[in-house]
């Protein structure tokens, strides 16, 4: 298992260096960040040329890099255009969002699980029929339509929560946004659980534990739902970064300043070290998701071993 994990972590190193790369590259090799940061003016020549030589932008491409990673690795993820270091707004930034996709998590996996696990047990029976053609709903409508149509509602309407999140962002505000965010998660994870409960609901395994008498919601619980869950829980794992970084239009509606909202402003203002850094981190949050997943494919299903 220790050996497993290093060369995991190892493993991680080059996707990780390879993604933050190709970051770096959109972000400062296809744009002119010393424009950006003058606006529609244009700066003088000596003054862009020092603001260069301030930012390492007169190096190669590469060289840029290597001294971009080199600050990472001492916590300096440089300082945004308006003078505000990275690490400050991400200090603001993440627990806001952290917050939201916890709240998001929790829905996607009681709810979708829950009615996953109902529609698979009565698989082809009018419950499992609402259920595919209410996800299927779900999962047609954009993120910007459900966002509004349930802020109206809700917010606006019948005044049941507030249109709007306040800074603090605590999480009964959250509830709303985390429900937008989770939606179309939450239909995947509903009819991917479905599909595993129906496909294992026939497996020999299973009939061998009601033959023995066990009881049903035992054989439901520790055999039936527990070697399910391995597609679910792969997709929650991969979901969690997805949930962070995709936030940008719920965030937008309810006015969160989260990580979605710091992206939009950076890729708004061309603020390039705040949209690589953001980045950065979103990268290893994937990365960890990834690795947490597959460590608990030995917890759900102890036939798996890692050698």
């Amino acid at each position: 298992m220790g050996r497993y994990v290093i060369r995991r972590l190892l493993q991680m190193i080059p996707v990780f260096i390879g993604s933050t790369f190709l970051i770096f590259f959109m972000v400062y090799a296809l744009g002119d960040p010393v424009a950006a940061l003058f606006g529609d003016k244009a700066p003088d020549p000596a003054t862009a040329a020092r603001i260069r030589k301030d930012l390492y932008l007169d190096e190669p491409l590469w060289k840029q890099y290597l001294h971009y990673m080199g600050q990472i690795l001492t916590g300096n993820f440089g300082t945004a255009f308006n003078g505000q270091d990275v690490t400050e707004l991400m200090a603001d930034a993440f627990p806001v969002t952290v917050r939201l996709t916890i709240v998001a998590l929790l829905f996607e996996i009681l709810i979708g699980i829950t009615l996953g696990l109902l529609g698979g047990l009565r698989r082809g029976r009018s419950l499992d029929t609402s259920v595919l053609l209410v996800t299927l709903i779900v999962v047609s409508i954009p993120t910007f339509v459900s966002g509004y149509v349930l802020q109206y509602l809700f917010g606006v309407k019948w005044g049941a929560v507030s249109p709007s999140v306040s800074p603090a962002a605590p999480f009964d505000e959250l509830l709303l946004p985390g429900v937008v965010l989770a939606l179309t998660s939450l239909a995947y994870v509903t009819r991917l659980t479905r599909t595993s409960i129906a496909e294992n609901s026939r497996a020999d395994y299973l009939r061998t534990a009601v033959a023995k008498g066990l009881p049903r919601h035992r054989v439901i619980t520790r055999h039936l739902l527990r070697n399910s869950l391995i597609p679910v829980v792969t997709f929650i794992g991969t979901d969690i970064g997805a949930l962070m970084g995709g936030a940008i239009v719920t965030e937008r509606i309810f006015n969160i300043h989260g990580v979605g909202y710091q992206l939009y402003q950076g890729i708004l203002r061309q603020n390039s070290p705040t949209v690589v850094g953001f980045v950065t981190i979103l990268v290893i949050v994937f990365l960890a998701a990834n690795l947490l997943v597959d460590l608990l494919y030995a917890v759900l299903d102890p036939r798996i071993r890692y050698a």
